[in-house]
């Protein structure tokens, strides 16, 4: 079976993004933004490394956080938590988690939880209320009923909101391909304010996601008059990382600040 992480390893070759060498362009050090340039939703690799990552840093002027998923194939119990925490230490880089389920802190410390920057978690992982999930970012995922999966993708979202220990709703309003020509009809203004309000409550940032291309304005500047912050993400594992193309173009348009983005504290 495929995991998440190789999933989006082998789509990302498969549409040539695998580069053997570094993007070439303008360093972003020689552009002024209003705002901050920081990816926080980067992977590691054993290919795509740490250094490697901090050279793409030094040479654009963006800068990183690192996140790794807290599951049974990666980071399984406190023992490679604590070695992933001392490892990236060393680096100037903020260092976060991305769990996959609900319930997911049961399995690690509190005090190990406490020395990350952050957490980031996305609802892509939708219960089907029979003990299936639809894996919403797979091209292949099918929706028999639009409106039956809304509720349960909006009951999980909200859900994340409102009991995960999460500083960041990643991927948010990405639908599965076989709906996604619907997008604007099915993000409502009822359903767009669910989020915003279970947000706001919590103080949970918004990422603007670069692969996904979402949210779109209309939600970003409702969640901006809402007080809450964003994050920029590419959920990159490969030299797309820190280029941020939407991310940047869709901050510009709706006119964010450096005030409106949410700055992981570093752990010491």
């Amino acid at each position: 079976m495929m995991n998440r992480r190789n999933f989006i390893e082998k789509l990302a070759m498969a549409s040539g993004l695998l580069l053997t060498f570094p993007a070439m362009g303008l360093s972003e050090t020689s552009k002024k933004y209003d705002f901050p340039l920081t990816d926080l939703h980067v992977h590691t690799t054993p290919d795509f490394t740490i250094e490697k990552i901090l050279e793409i840093g030094t040479r654009t002027g963006v800068n990183f956080g690192i996140v790794e998923h807290p599951v049974s194939w990666a980071l399984k119990d406190d023992r490679d938590l604590k070695k992933y925490i001392n490892h990236l230490r060393k680096y100037p880089v903020y260092i976060g988690l991305q769990p996959t389920y609900p319930g997911w802190s049961k399995n690690y410390s509190k005090e190990l939880l406490s020395q990350v920057d952050y957490i980031l978690m996305d609802p892509q992982m939708v219960p089907q209320g029979n003990g299936k999930t639809w894996q919403i970012w797979e091209f292949d995922t099918y929706i028999e009923n639009t409106e039956d999966f809304m509720k349960r993708y909006m009951d999980y979202a909200l859900e994340i909101l409102t009991n995960e220990p999460v500083n960041v709703f990643a991927w948010p309003l990405f639908l599965p391909v076989c709906i996604a020509r619907d997008y604007y009809e099915l993000w409502t203004e009822e359903r767009m304010d669910q989020i915003i309000s279970a947000a706001k409550i919590r103080n949970i940032a918004i990422e603007i996601n670069d692969m996904a291309h979402t949210p779109h304005a209309a939600f970003i500047l409702k969640a901006k008059q809402a007080g809450l912050k964003f994050t920029f993400g590419s959920d990159s594992r490969n030299y797309n990382l820190g280029k941020l193309a939407f991310c940047k173009r869709i901050a510009q348009r709706c006119k964010l600040t450096a005030n409106d983005f949410y700055v992981p504290v570093k752990r010491r």
